[in-house]
């Protein structure tokens, strides 16, 4: 049973209760929630209201965590206990069912802004490249009857993740607040639900790649620019991903706070900077040997160089199509950006919007 929340103001050293008072309209509260949905203890971006399925229904609210997961919200509105339990059973089944690009497309209809672009200015970061991966389902009320709460909390016993919330407005003279209860506490939630993996994460040309430069710190973009290639290191994690890359690779370089600064194609596969060969004019060309402004080495400048590799800074060769100087670099919220020095690039918003900043990118084949 949801615990009642009581609040009292004090009065000439006396405790007043302020009484609950009548909600305007069900849909008041929908309004209050799809304008601040923390109201529900989290951050959540309302990705649709009244949103329409197939089924002639529409969902009442229909929001995102910042792990990408879908969150139903369905207001009671004096409907009986079973009726609205049905109803957010039957939207579950079809939200767990929407594959990456329909949650997009959802969004896109209902949203001022493109998806990715309100996915960060409310998490801060870019949406991660799955989505619906899990799902919640919330009957948001102004009060709980007893046959609400025993079917809710046996369907929970099976692992369905559903819950139930309510709120009661206040009443302190000119003021009013709103007060809110969980059916169960939401730290003891059931785990949400694995939803249908068909599409859920963007699928990739088989060609894209991010590479993020970290321009200073032992490396340059002009060095970088000026002989054709991309490096990290300084350590496993950073040049693990790079190493990854294949021969023919089209790579969209991104430097981390500044943006994407470059496109090309890769001409070899990673090799550590003391061994790196680069193509400049036609002629392959020791890169140790180029008028470098940056070091490229890490640790004990006198240890050799089998000694670690995984410290050593690892370079591969690229032909540009563009570059940018970094005071040019192109970003736009709601892009793809990783800490990782190389990944696939999935998302289409990024995609997009580097085809229409880099026109002449990418075509070499």
């Amino acid at each position: 049973m949801p615990l009642e929340m009581g609040v009292w103001r004090i009065e000439n050293g006396e405790p007043r209760r302020l009484p609950p008072m009548t909600v305007p309209t069900e849909a008041a509260l929908e309004s209050l929630l799809e304008r601040d949905p923390s109201l529900l203890g989290e951050r959540l971006l309302v990705i649709g209201r009244q949103v329409q399925t197939p089924h002639g229904k529409r969902i009442d609210l229909l929001a995102m965590n910042g792990d990408g997961n879908l969150v139903v919200l369905e207001l009671k509105k004096d409907r009986t206990p079973r009726d609205v339990v049905a109803q957010i059973l039957d939207y579950g089944w079809w939200v767990s069912r929407l594959d990456r690009d329909s949650v997009i497309d959802i969004a896109n209809t209902h949203l001022n802004v493109p998806f990715e672009a309100a996915f960060e200015e409310v998490f801060g970061t870019p949406p991660p490249d799955e989505l619906n991966t899990g799902l919640r389902l919330t009957i948001v009320a102004t009060e709980l009857d007893s046959s609400s709460e025993r079917i809710v909390n046996y369907l929970r016993e099976f692992g369905v993740p559903v819950n139930a919330v309510f709120f009661t407005y206040l009443d302190d003279g000119d003021r009013q607040y709103l007060a809110r209860s969980w059916l169960v506490e939401s730290t003891e939630q059931a785990p949400s639900a694995p939803a249908q993996k068909r599409g859920k994460r963007a699928e990739w040309n088989g060609k894209d790649w991010f590479v993020s430069f970290g321009d200073g710190g032992g490396r340059s973009w002009q060095d970088a620019r000026s002989y054709g290639f991309v490096s990290a290191g300084g350590g496993s994690w950073y040049s693990r991903t790079l190493r990854n890359l294949p021969v023919g690779a089209r790579v969209w370089v991104h430097i981390a706070n500044t943006g994407y600064v470059g496109v090309g194609t890769t001409l070899g596969e990673a090799v550590r900077f003391d061994e790196a060969e680069v193509q400049v004019d036609g002629q392959w060309l020791r890169l140790a040997d180029q008028q470098l402004t940056a070091a490229y080495r890490h640790g004990n400048p006198g240890r050799p160089v089998t000694d670690d590799e995984d410290i050593d800074e690892w370079v591969v060769p690229v032909r540009w199509d563009v570059t940018l100087d970094k005071a040019d670099a192109f970003w736009q919220s709601g892009m793809f950006a990783n800490q990782n020095s190389a990944c696939k690039l999935r998302q289409e918003f990024t995609l997009e919007r580097l085809a229409e900043r880099f026109p002449d990118g990418g075509q070499s084949e």
